[in-house]
């Protein structure tokens, strides 16, 4: 499967409850933090949601 790193660059104050769930349920802690994941469509939609804050590449 292919992979994505996903990079928090923009900070989650003033953002939605439900925004900085997702963000938290991403595994990013901080801001300029990256994790990689999986790519599923579970995955892409919660990146979708909060994609103003996020830089996403693929590995």
């Amino acid at each position: 499967m292919a992979k994505i790193k996903v990079t928090l660059v923009k900070s989650v104050i003033g953002s939605e409850k439900s925004q900085k769930a997702t963000v938290e349920a991403l595994g990013i802690k901080k801001l300029n933090h990256s994790v990689e994941h999986e790519v599923t469509p579970a995955l892409m939609g919660m990146v979708n949601k909060v994609r103003h804050l996020l830089k996403v590449e693929e590995i």
